[in-house]
C-alpha cells in the first residue's frame, strides 16, 4: 500500500563550485518525486547528476532554492543535523558497494542501527532478517572479499533498508556488475518498490537501467531537460 504525497521537492536549486573559474553545476533545478515512485536520473558525465544526487542525499549543500525531503526543509543544517536526517530518512546504495572489508555481511548490514544506538542483539536479529529477504542468510558470516559482486550489492541493499528509510538513493547500482547480475539487482529494486512502496531514485548513465524505472528524469549541463 503506497502512501500518497510528495517525497522529494526541489524548487529553483542552484549550485556553483567556486574556484579559479566558478563551475555552475546546477541551474534552477525544480523537481517533484512522489512517495512510492521508482525514478531514474540520467545524464552524461559532467551533466550535474552526481551533484544532484549528493544534494538529495544531504551529502552536499546548495546555494539557493529550496529542498524538502518528506516535508522537511533541508537548508543550513549543521553536520549533526544533516547526519541525523540522513540516518533516519535515507538508505544509500553505491556502485562500489562501500562495505567494510573486515566486517562480515551481518555486521555490515547492522551498522546503521549501531549508529542509531540499537542494542547489539536486536540489530543482529534485524540484520539477519534483511539478509534472509535477500537470499543471503547462508552468507551472513562471510567477509565482503568472499562474496560475488551481486552478493555484495544485495548486502549493500539490505544495509540500506535496515533503518526502514523513506527513500532509497542508488548511485550507479549496477555499474560494477555484469549484465546478468545487473538484471538481478534491478529486479530486486523493482520488487522492493512494487511490493513495499519504497521510493527509489537511481542515478545511472545506462539506458537499460533507466528503461526499467517508471520515470526517467534527464539532466544536461545542469538543467533538467525532461521529467
Amino acid at each position: 500500500m503506497r502512501l500518497k504525497g510528495i517525497m522529494l521537492e526541489l524548487k529553483d536549486i542552484n549550485k556553483t563550485y567556486q574556484g579559479a573559474v566558478p563551475l555552475h553545476v546546477l541551474r534552477d533545478v525544480s523537481l517533484t518525486i512522489e512517495r512510492g515512485e521508482l525514478v531514474s536520473i540520467m545524464g552524461a558525465s559532467g551533466s550535474g547528476k552526481s551533484t544532484l544526487l549528493n544534494i538529495l542525499g544531504i551529502l552536499d549543500s546548495y546555494d539557493s532554492g529550496e529542498y524538502r525531503l518528506d516535508g522537511t526543509l533541508v537548508k543550513n543544517l549543521t553536520e549533526n543535523e544533516a547526519a541525523d536526517l540522513r540516518n533516519r530518512k535515507i538508505g544509500f546504495v553505491f556502485q562500489s558497494f562501500n562495505l567494510i572489508s573486515y566486517k562480515d555481511a551481518l555486521e555490515n548490514v547492522a551498522l546503521p542501527l549501531f549508529y542509531q544506538g540499537v542494542p547489539r542483539k536486536r540489530r543482529n536479529m534485524l540484520a539477519m532478517e534483511q539478509l534472509e529477504k535477500m537470499g543471503l542468510a547462508d552468507r551472513a558470516h562471510h567477509l565482503p572479499g568472499e562474496l560475488s559482486g551481486g552478493q555484495k550489492q544485495r548486502v549493500a541493499i539490505a544495509r540500506a533498508l535496515i533503518t526502514r528509510p523513506a527513500l532509497i538513493l542508488a548511485d550507479e547500482p549496477t555499474g560494477a556488475l555484469d549484465s546478468r547480475t545487473s538484471k538481478e539487482v534491478m529486479e530486486l529494486l523493482r520488487r522492493l518498490n512494487s511490493e513495499e512502496g519504497m521510493t527509489t531514485v537511481i542515478v545511472t548513465h545506462d539506458p537499460g537501467v533507466g528503461a526499467q524505472t517508471n520515470r526517467i528524469i534527464r539532466i544536461a549541463d545542469g538543467h533538467i531537460v525532461s521529467k
